[in-house]
């Protein structure tokens, strides 16, 4: 049985290898390279339960980043245990012996370093963001590790993950807090932390710092070649990924390169459940001279997660009408109802009623007010999980406060005076984000890849994203 590290680039595609990339465009000379036909939807939950249990949402169940659950009557997002995914894993499925064979040798281990639906799975080693929220109301971000023990080690040898570089405003930027690349830098070395200590037969590494200036500035400039304001990002996390190619190689440890989903420029944001509530299909609730979605009491809403959106109707009698207002939407390229869903790999209960899928350059936005005054206070926050969808303008600072990093502060030293204090400083503007993903690109260029070292692993010049687990399985048992 071999070892072998899984590197999750976050956003590689093809048409990002090349000149800011030299160790990972030399991986790819001296190895395979598959394009992987994106997961659907081609988002991070998805793409990745695809690979780890070679399944399809319709049967792992992992229809997008968050959902409706419908006993609850409550809009989910970023939950994190991993007893949500249906079925086995593929460390689950490399503890078993082959069919007609005796067991022999150690048994397969297995360590997952921030790929998500971490928390509770059966690995054997585990390492992922996890904020603690005390009674009070204050928040301390923090990481979740098992065993537990190798939370304290962990941060003892490499100190705090730096949370702030993980997601929000000063994710891919250098700030007070770290340099642009500080939190990936912190998985990779947390990996090999893991494989010093363990030495896993499977180690599952994220690098998520393509993801963030893809997201606000696109990937592409206006005469088609690579924007330059992600040259940085790009030779950034190619010296992270050719010091784990050499680590992991000096161990024994082959290398399998992988990116989840490919991102493209947008600029149209489209707002559904706005126009759900001018049709009177959508409910809101005032809450302290604040709107808020009550899903539960809408007759139809939408849960927006990228350029994907699952349409739920609480009136199915509406059905004909929402998918007749969806295909006159601007910014909508298509709508999927049942006979679609299955077709498409989606057909589960947790999935819309409908699925509208966003053009080429277009998005959707979980936004429902029509006056900001009365948005929610947490939509000019970062708050994953409270927003009622995906919300990409996270990454920003109001660009109409006069003095930000001043307000930064002061909600800093609010914080750490003890006073309640909101973070306010997101904007509100669609507009500001320049790249997405979930539909399948139209070129390959912009699909994720695969690419490992083994030059025989496959000759297949593209692979289904649910294939990935049978050529990872595959590696390990040559």
């Amino acid at each position: 049985m071999n070892r072998l590290a899984v590197i999750n680039v976050v956003g590689l595609t093809e048409a990002l290898i090349g000149e800011h990339t030299p160790r990972i465009a030399e991986f790819r000379r001296r190895g395979m390279f598959s394009h992987i036909i994106p997961a659907f939807p081609a988002v991070t939950c998805t793409a990745q339960s695809n690979y780890l249990t070679g399944r399809a949402p319709s049967q792992h169940g992992i229809v997008g980043n968050g959902w409706y659950h419908r006993e609850l009557a409550e809009v989910q997002f970023w939950k994190q245990s991993n007893h949500i995914v249906h079925g086995p894993k593929i460390w689950d499925e490399l503890r078993l012996p082959s069919p007609g064979s005796a067991r022999g040798g150690s048994p397969a281990t297995a360590a997952n370093c921030f790929w998500w639906y971490n928390m509770y799975s059966s690995v054997d080693y585990a390492i992922t963001p996890r904020p603690m929220y005390p009674a009070d109301g204050r928040k301390f971000f923090d990481v979740y590790a098992w065993p537990y023990s190798i939370r304290t080690e962990v941060k003892q040898a490499l100190g705090e993950f730096p949370f702030f570089g993980f997601w929000g405003p000063a994710a891919g930027v250098d700030s007070p807090q770290g340099k642009s690349d500080a939190a990936s830098r912190w998985i990779a070395e947390s990996a090999k932390w893991i494989e010093q200590t363990y030495a896993p037969t499977l180690n599952l590494v994220y690098l998520p710092h393509l993801d963030y200036n893809l997201q606000r500035h696109g990937p592409y400039a206006a005469d088609g070649g690579l924007n330059p304001k992600i040259h940085r990002d790009l030779r950034e996390v190619d010296a992270l990924v050719g010091g784990l190619i050499d680590f992991f190689a000096g161990r024994g440890v082959a290398v399998v390169l992988l990116s989840e989903y490919g991102i493209t420029n947008v600029n149209n944001p489209v707002h559904l459940n706005r126009i759900f509530r001018e049709r009177g299909w959508l409910t809101v609730k005032d809450e302290l001279g604040r709107e808020i979605l009550d899903a539960g009491a809408s007759r139809v809403f939408a849960v927006a997660d990228h350029q994907v959106a699952h349409v739920y109707l609480n009136d199915v009698t509406l059905e004909d009408e929402v998918r007749n207002v969806l295909g006159k939407t601007t910014g909508v390229d298509t709508v999927l109802g049942k006979a679609e869903k299955i077709a498409a790999g989606i057909d589960h209960e947790r999935a819309g009623d409908l699925v509208a899928v966003a053009d080429a350059n277009a998005w959707f936005t979980y936004y429902y007010w029509l006056d900001d005054a009365r948005a929610p206070d947490f939509a000019r926050t970062v708050d994953i999980h409270r927003k009622p969808g995906y919300d990409p303008v996270e990454l920003f600072i109001d660009p109409a406060l006069a003095f930000p990093k001043l307000k930064v502060a002061r909600r800093l030293l609010q914080k750490k005076l003890g006073f309640r204090m909101l973070m306010d400083v997101i904007p509100l503007d669609a507009t500001l984000v320049k790249g997405s993903h979930g539909r399948r690109p139209a070129d390959k260029k912009d699909w994720p890849v695969l690419i490992t070292g083994q030059p025989g692993a496959s000759r297949a010049p593209e692979m289904e994203s649910t294939d990935v687990y049978f050529l990872l399985r595959r590696l390990i048992a040559q």
